[in-house]
């Protein structure tokens, strides 16, 4: 059976011992019931793993000896999903799903036609509970890098971070149902990176879809059914798995 994982920054070094208390050590110890002699995973969040064996376990807290250590490298291309505020019950459900599904980072956007609205002290708590939900999912995937959750971005923000993909290189792709490019027709597996964009429930605005594609971004049809926003970057990075090398690497052991 797979090790569990557990996040720990700093990671020490073979052979030094480790203390996994607070949140962690709380599920490590009282939930999971992990006991000395088991062996766990830990990571950094952003690549950095170590083999670590449980020593001794009290309440909310493990004792570790770390055994080996190693780094995973980041899937290539990176992918950051610019996701739009979706309706309250299913805010988080998208950031749990593309972090389940590999995304790189995830960039909450304010557009025209959400029905949320992250405005003053909402926009700080909404962000915590987005980062929160990404490293949660990122332990349920057995994953060694936690997506960065970027701060809440309105539309001027959004087409200056599109033009810098596209700058360096990238794709933008913006998942839009009346679209006549399939996703698959973008040139994905040589791009450096790649950049989703999602709206919400509401779809985007003509006025947005424009600028996007001034901006260099491309608007395409992910498949011939209409997704919600809080599953749409998920299935989209199924298909760049696929499309791509991003799904070479083996999961965490």
């Amino acid at each position: 059976m797979a090790a569990t994982v557990f996040y720990l920054d700093p990671l020490p070094d073979v052979g030094q011992l480790a203390v996994l208390d607070g949140p962690e050590g709380r599920h490590a110890a009282t939930v999971r019931r992990i006991k000395p002699g088991e062996r766990l995973l830990l990571a950094d969040g952003r690549g950095g793993i170590a083999d670590a064996t449980v020593t001794a376990a009290a309440k909310d807290r493990l004792d570790l000896e770390v055994t080996a250590r190693r780094d995973q490298r980041p899937p290539s291309p990176a992918v950051t999903l610019v996701q739009a505020l979706p309706k309250a019950e299913r805010s988080e459900l998208a950031v749990e799903l593309a972090t389940e599904a590999g995304i790189d980072a995830v960039v909450p956007w304010q557009s025209s036609r959400c029905v949320a609205r992250w405005e003053g002290a909402k926009t700080q708590k909404g962000v915590t509970r987005w980062r929160n939900a990404a490293v949660a999912a990122a332990k349920q995937a057995r994953r060694a890098l936690v997506p960065e959750v970027a701060e809440l971005h309105h539309t001027p923000q959004v087409l200056e971070r599109v033009r810098d993909v596209v700058g360096r290189g990238g794709v933008v792709a913006v998942l839009h149902e009346s679209a006549q490019l399939p996703l698959a027709s973008l040139p994905l597996r040589d791009a450096p990176e790649v950049m989703l964009v999602v709206g919400p429930e509401g779809g985007l605005s003509d006025d947005e879809v424009a600028a996007l594609t001034a901006a260099g971004a491309t608007a395409v049809l992910l498949g011939p059914t209409v997704l919600r926003t809080s599953t749409a970057a998920a299935v989209a990075l199924g298909a760049i798995g696929v499309l791509t090398d991003r799904w070479t690497t083996a999961p965490l052991q």
